[in-house]
């Protein structure tokens, strides 16, 4: 038999502040009570859905803005990876990664989820891709990711030789 909750904290896959859920007694007795997320819905603590809607709404107005603001830097980013190429061609060898590039963003001082960055496919050719990334449920960022081929390789390779030096034989072994 379920029971019904007035939520006090945003609790993800349940739901937000103010919002009265049914829950199975267990869920509600061990955990949302406990940590002071939730209160069991009776006509006093409905009272209080008025002021935990105020609370909610200027949580999510917050949200809203810092999302909007890190997108407005985002769309401006253009992160460079260099990875090797076959001669003469467009693909190189391996593809860029959301993992690569929350790495890249958290070193340009970002703070994101691989979850977050939507790639279609992993990025395997030159040139340069979008990359979309989900800041708020109702802002996504766009910014570009561009592979380039590395810079000129050398092309000779140097050998490491002993001078002319034998290597040392080891000392024979006494047999009694």
């Amino acid at each position: 038999m379920p029971v019904e909750v007035l939520l006090k904290t945003k609790v993800p896959k349940l739901g937000a502040e103010a919002d009265i859920v049914s829950v199975k007694p267990g869920y509600a007795r061990n955990f949302l009570l406990p940590q002071g997320m939730a209160d069991i819905a009776t006509s006093a603590t409905k009272r209080q859905i008025e002021q935990l809607r105020k609370k909610r709404a200027e949580r999510e107005a917050d949200e809203l803005g810092q999302a909007q603001e890190i997108a407005g830097k985002l769309n401006k980013l253009k992160l460079t990876f260099t990875l090797t190429a076959a001669e003469g061609q467009d693909k190189v060898f391996g593809s860029i990664t959301t993992h690569m590039i929350v790495d890249r963003l958290k070193a340009e001082g970002f703070e994101f989820e691989r979850k977050q960055i939507k790639l279609d496919k992993a990025i395997k050719d030159l040139g340069e891709h979008d990359v979309v990334v989900n800041l708020h449920q109702d802002v996504s960022a766009k910014f570009k990711v561009i592979l380039a081929a590395p810079a000129a390789e050398k092309s000779e390779t140097e050998s490491k030789t002993d001078g002319g030096k034998s290597k040392k034989s080891r000392p024979a072994r006494k047999t009694e």
